[in-house]
């Protein structure tokens, strides 16, 4: 299962890209905190991503979930450095044994404390042009896309992303040459 904090949501959707959750295997849930800050808050502040996702979600792409209290989301919750969405990514992540797929550092990194695997916007579009969901080209212009509307992605990151997709389209390009 895989939980979606609120940053992969908006820059897959800004990119409108979000169609490539549904590469990953599994369900794909964000948290009702999330729905909250995401969709909620999106749509009264006239955000277009914000229905694009609320589409995803009326079509099944998306579920909304209630997080039940644990011992992990009562230690995350006095963690003044945790937004209450990324709290309860984490915690039910924890408790559903998920994948989180967030990209702040520091939730990535309490994470990494709790026990809890992660994965980033990245991740999802590198695997989309993997899987053969998306062409290499269409992988950049999907990162570039998330960057150009806001997506912070540290340079050496970037660098490391590119060199990825160029890989990706090198074997593709050679498994084509028999």
């Amino acid at each position: 299962m895989w939980i979606f904090d609120a940053t992969p949501l908006i820059y897959l959707a800004k990119a409108r890209r979000l169609k490539l959750v549904t590469t990953l295997d599994g369900r794909c849930v964000l948290p009702e905190r999330v729905h909250a800050e995401v969709v909620a808050s999106g749509l009264d502040g006239g955000y277009p991503d914000a229905r694009r996702i609320e589409r995803r979600i009326d079509e099944g792409v998306l579920e909304v979930a209630s997080v039940e209290e644990t011992d992990v989301s009562e230690r995350l919750d006095r963690n003044p450095d945790l937004s209450d969405a990324d709290v309860s990514v984490l915690a039910h992540a924890a408790a559903v044994d998920g994948i989180a797929v967030m990209d702040d550092a520091y939730g990535r990194n309490a994470a990494d404390v709790e026990g809890i695997e992660t994965r980033g916007t990245a991740y999802v579009v590198l695997l989309a042009a993997k899987k053969g969901e998306i062409d290499a080209d269409e992988a950049r212009e999907t990162i570039d896309a998330m960057v150009d509307r806001g997506w912070y992605c540290a340079p050496d990151v970037y660098a490391r992303i590119v060199r990825t997709i160029e890989s990706l389209a090198d074997r593709s390009n050679a498994g084509g040459k028999r």
